[in-house]
């Protein structure tokens, strides 16, 4: 089971969102490699970036942060946001990301997350932003019509490393992670599953130990991290100890 802390990029700040609003940003480091620094120095094994005006632009736009990120890091990256062609992928592949992760493309364009993780397998992720239960893309601005699983199932055969499941009502609210919804999905494929979206105190990482959440590759948390909610030191002992 992976625990992954999370830095949101905007303008070039490690900010946390409530439930994905733009205008809803706390800022907790204006130094973004800075912090990345210290989760390697606490013991995490992953560290995972969203670009959040990136997302929205549809394109790269916190490339200097991130790379000052990869520079200063040795532990593995996942990066999403903006990551829209082949291009992007390559690009951030070479300059070191471990994982890049496919959000709005992967319901606009599934042939290209499709020709991405045939091109690098296993450094191919999607992301499935829900909102009840329906995919929002565009920085989640917009919602579609498509359901989560099925969304999903599109990309069964595709050579997909992870799917990043994010419940998009919980995210950066602290009530915890939709262990109903994330789990529910995990059984529905055979991708791996990270659980994302208001992971919130050292109770949810119990919860994590729970038979029932095992189908999961692990979570992410943000805010809970920031604010002293959860230790990293007794989360990552208890995670070490459960392995």
């Amino acid at each position: 089971m992976i625990l992954f802390p999370a830095i949101d990029l905007k303008h070039g700040q490690c900010v946390r969102l409530k439930q994905g609003d733009m205008d809803r940003a706390t800022v907790f480091n204006d130094d973004p490699a800075a912090q990345a620094a210290a989760f390697e120095g606490q013991g995490f094994q992953w560290l995972h970036v969203v670009d959040l005006d990136g997302a929205f632009a549809g394109k790269p736009m916190n490339a200097a942060a991130v790379e000052a990120i990869l520079k200063r890091v040795a532990f593995p990256v996942q990066l999403g946001g903006g990551i829209r062609d082949l291009g992007t992928v390559e690009g951030w592949l070479s300059k070191g990301v471990a994982r890049v992760i496919i959000g709005t493309a992967a319901v606009r364009d599934p042939a290209f997350v499709r020709a991405a993780a045939k091109a690098f397998p296993g450094q191919v992720a999607v992301g499935i932003d829900a909102r009840d239960g329906f995919v929002a893309v565009e920085g989640w601005a917009e919602t579609s019509a498509l359901a989560a699983d099925d969304l999903g199932r599109r990309f069964e055969d595709a050579g997909v490393a992870a799917i990043v499941y994010t419940d998009i009502a919980r995210d950066g609210m602290l009530q915890g992670i939709n262990w109903e919804g994330t789990i529910a999905l995990a059984k529905a494929l055979t991708i791996p599953v990270i659980a994302s979206g208001g992971l919130a105190s050292m109770a949810d990482i119990e919860r994590l130990m729970a038979p029932d959440a095992a189908i999961l590759e692990g979570a992410i948390t943000g805010r809970a991290l920031y604010d002293g909610r959860i230790d990293p030191a007794a989360a990552l002992e208890r995670l070490a100890r459960a392995a």
